[in-house]
């Protein structure tokens, strides 16, 4: 099946390299429009993957990945839009010049080729991983976990509908609906049709990919973020910012999952944050020693707790006596994602963000703003926690690459 959809998507992408931009934000328009029209029939199917979660007892915070609603449809279709909007970085030049050789040489950006996207639960990856490799000029071959197959499946068929009705190839995308662990290594070995793989979902799925992977693979977030509470916070801020970072939705990578806490303030943090985050959803909290004291009902934190995306309702919490232990504690259990601090003084502010090592550093805000269509990307693809190519949320530029276009009148190399 890799070889058959894998050849398809790579002669694909040859063809979508000659769409022009105002055929593909035509495109992308039409296409938010009929997801809005289609949003019973995306419903219908997306139940029968919830109904198939229910019956494996998958929990809460799982099922809400996976759930697809009429807001987050319109959601997607909102997102179709604002990448039409964007800026086509497709033929871009970003440097032109004569050489001493008389050699006129330009770089202009170019589509990658041909991407492979494996990803867990959130449908709604199929649309905006589609959506940013089309308007880039890429095809895309995608891999969704087993549990929201019904739900990619309708999506992709979608975007087939309004691809064929407007000439374009339908093989722009192809969805791998073989779900087997041995079909996904296939897929992470097809160098020959693919040119880069995108893993996006948990720590396992991450590092199975970076292990088992031949294609050239971009990293994306696990999202172990945390916030530090400063000895100047605003108490009632910093209870605020903690709350949405970690309930709001935990089933995400920019959700807190650790807490830091200075000791000059967690006495009178700790306990009000515990009061406070009661009342919108029950958390667990898993303290060191000196947090135990002030918490009135946690369990004691080991190492590996403060290294954990749980992507539910528990947060570890590390009391500190200065901002340089903080920094050293988050620099260890980072996954590089998001970090933030809440504080009054602007030199701790500075300090926090020129030495914390992650994608997006947060001064006196929640975590959970790291996301492509709030960083003003459009759709994102994923949030890359490495440092080569793409870092934070990637965009349309992070799917391109460039080539140097030459031209000369004879000239010959002595």
């Amino acid at each position: 099946m890799i070889e058959e959809l894998g050849q398809k998507v790579k002669n694909a992408s040859r063809e979508l390299a000659k769409v022009s931009t105002l055929e593909k934000n035509e495109f992308l328009r039409q296409l938010a429009n009929s997801l809005l029209e289609n949003t019973e029939r995306i419903l219908i199917e997306n139940q029968k993957d919830l109904d198939k979660a229910v019956e494996h007892n998958i929990s809460e915070v799982m099922v809400d990945r996976l759930k697809l609603t009429s807001d987050r449809i319109s959601a997607m279709s909102e997102g179709l839009r604002q990448v039409a909007e964007l800026a086509d970085p497709i033929g871009q030049v970003l440097q032109g010049f004569t050489n001493l050789d008389g050699l006129k040489i330009v770089q202009k950006r170019v589509p990658l080729g041909t991407i492979g996207m494996i990803f867990e639960s959130r449908p709604n990856v199929t649309v905006d991983a589609f959506s940013l490799c089309f308007k880039t000029g890429n095809s895309v071959l995608l891999r969704g976990g087993s549990d929201a197959i019904y739900s990619n499946s309708i999506l992709v068929k979608i975007i087939k509908e309004e691809l064929k009705k407007a000439n374009l190839t339908e093989a722009s995308v192809e969805l791998l609906t073989d779900t087997s662990h041995a079909e996904a290594e296939k897929m992470m070995q097809a160098t020959d049709y693919l040119d880069v793989l995108i893993p996006r979902g948990s720590a396992r799925l991450i590092n199975t990919v970076k292990e088992k992977a031949k294609v050239p693979v971009i990293e994306t977030g696990v999202g172990n973020c945390t916030i530090f509470v400063d000895e100047t916070a605003d108490i009632d801020m910093a209870v605020a910012i903690v709350i949405n970072a970690k309930t709001q939705r935990p089933s995400v990578c920019n959700a807190a999952e650790s807490l830091v806490v200075h000791s000059k303030i967690a006495a009178e943090f700790l306990p009000k944050l515990e009061k406070e985050i009661n009342k919108v959803h029950s958390v667990e909290f898993r303290a060191d020693e000196k947090s135990l004291t002030v918490l009135s009902k946690a369990i004691p934190a080991t190492e590996e707790d403060f290294a954990t995306e749980y992507l539910d309702y528990i947060l570890s919490v590390k009391t500190v006596d200065t901002l340089d232990e903080a920094i050293t504690h988050i620099n260890r259990y980072s996954s590089r994602h998001s970090e933030s601090i809440v504080t009054k003084d602007y030199f701790n502010a500075q300090k926090f963000q020129d030495e914390i090592d992650a994608a997006a550093v947060y001064v006196n805000a929640s975590t959970r703003f790291t996301d492509g269509f709030v960083f003003g990307l459009g759709a994102e693809i994923g949030i890359s926690t490495q440092k080569l190519h793409a870092r934070g949320p990637m965009g349309l530029e992070a799917l391109t690459s460039t080539k140097y276009l030459i031209e000369g009148t004879g000239q010959i190399r002595k």
